[in-house]
């Protein structure tokens, strides 16, 4: 059954237009110049609300099967309706198994089943031991292979070394896939490793100082790993992508790598953008991430780099945990995991920040929804135009709200967004046509599917 919905605020690739839309069979027919009623087609009007192309985080943790207790597919991709993301893609860890071989990929898919709110793609992984499981894996449809260059946390998911690269790239290369690269390379040996926890129980005060964890992991371990992953990019031909970057420092290669033509992009976070290390207090372990969140003036230059396009996009890394994990009680910023849960806030806490920078509704449109479908081939997801999926958010820019507990999908409520008042309302997610989510309320009947790399 066609429906059609009007708005004076449609943002379409030649702008923010007043428009109607014609949605039909999953998709959108039509795309017709101001306010049009046709006979036999329901029609809505949303008045000035923004209609823009359903939200793509293609950077997504949830953690099932195995580790369901941190996330699960039903919480997170509920956050992400309400959160107007209409799909996202997950990391191979930290599920368990890992999503290293082809059979382990088949058993998140079966966990996945009748369990989506919203469409949900996959990664897989890379690590010393499955160079030879690579090629099964980039065939059975994953949309790029993650490495680590540090201790991902987990000692299923152990990080590559150069030598490991060098033995896959040319796989990679073979499927024209992307590697996305976690880049930190530790400066030294003995470092210790603070992504998961220690086996200390006693708590100092150094070890619930913010300032301390950050110094614990410099800018410059991520602009040596940055510039390796360029190096090994420009050597094999490759499609590398830097995921989270949070340092600056690192900027200027990204875009020099970008301007000789190589094959890389890179993303950043909200948490990189929002939140500055001189904000955050001791022993509030809900903001630890790896790599940290760096200084205002570094935080500044990133939203620079997203105006300039050396940042393609923004995705969360929703990294969720339990609160115990997390440290909360010790406040221990060395023992506690690292990881945000920010999935249900993408849009509302990047266009808080956003719009007391400049950017435009097009410009939350292009690094939230369609650079992303671009980077990951999804030629029919991310724009407002005929032919591509009726994948739609409906939000409200001046509106705002505190994030409170009772309104968070995710299975943990512990976020560092929580008490924080955000700007950009979502009201409506669309999902083929179909309404996930609507003024707080999310559907019942389960609209998600997976799906595959082409």
């Amino acid at each position: 059954m066609p429906k059609a919905i009007h708005s004076t605020r449609i943002i379409t690739p030649t702008g923010v237009v007043e428009a109607t839309l014609i949605l039909a069979d999953g998709k959108i027919k039509e795309v017709i110049s101001g306010k049009v009623q046709r006979e036999g087609i329901p029609f809505e009007s949303v008045g000035d609300k923004v209609i823009m192309p359903g939200v793509i985080d293609a950077h997504v943790h949830i953690n099932e099967p195995g580790r369901t207790e941190w996330e699960g597919f039903e919480t997170a991709t509920k956050a992400a309706a309400a959160g107007g993301i209409t799909t996202l893609i997950e990391m191979p860890l930290n599920a368990s198994p890992v999503t290293t071989t082809a059979a382990a990929l088949w058993v998140k898919l079966e966990a996945a089943m009748g369990k989506l709110h919203v469409n949900v793609g996959f990664y897989g992984g890379v690590i010393p031991g499955n160079i030879d499981d690579l090629d099964e894996l980039l065939g059975a449809g994953v949309f790029g292979i993650k490495a680590f260059l540090t201790h991902s946390g987990i000692d299923e998911f152990p990080n590559v070394t150069e030598a490991d690269l060098r033995k896959a790239l040319p796989i990679l290369k073979r499927h024209d896939a992307r590697l996305l690269v976690h880049c930190e390379l530790e400066a030294a040996a003995g470092v210790v490793r603070t992504m998961h926890a220690s086996s200390h129980t006693n708590t100092s005060p150094d070890e619930r100082s913010y300032a301390n964890y950050l110094a614990s992991r410099p800018s410059g371990w991520e602009t040596d790993a940055i510039a390796l992953m360029i190096r090994l990019s420009e050597a094999f031909d490759v499609h590398a992508h830097i995921v989270h970057v949070s340092a600056a420092e690192a900027l200027p290669l990204i875009r020099d790598a970008q301007k000789r033509g190589l094959r890389i992009t890179a993303e950043t976070c909200p948490h990189y953008l929002v939140f500055c290390a001189e904000d955050i207090p001791d022993g509030a372990t809900e903001y630890k991430c790896a790599p940290p969140i760096r200084e205002r003036a570094n935080n500044e230059l990133l939203w620079e780099a997203l105006k300039d396009g050396t940042l393609d996009f923004v995705a969360t890394d929703h990294s969720p945990a339990p609160p115990d994990i997390k440290e909360q009680q010790s406040g221990d910023f060395m023992k506690a995991w690292g990881g945000i849960a920010g999935l249900q806030f993408l849009l509302p806490a990047f266009w808080t920040g956003a719009k007391e920078r400049g950017f435009s509704y097009e410009d939350v449109a292009r690094l939230l929804c369609e650079h992303p479908a671009q980077f990951l081939g999804l030629n029919q997801k991310g724009r407002i135009a005929p032919g591509c999926d009726a994948d739609l958010v409906i939000w409200d820019p001046e509106a705002s709200f505190v994030v409170k507990e009772e309104d968070i999908q995710h299975r943990h409520k512990l976020t560092p967004y929580a008490g924080r008042r955000l700007f950009g309302v979502v009201e409506r997610t669309e999902l083929a046509g179909r309404t996930v989510f609507d003024k707080g309320r999310i559907s019942a009947e389960l609209k998600g599917m997976v799906i595959k790399n082409s």
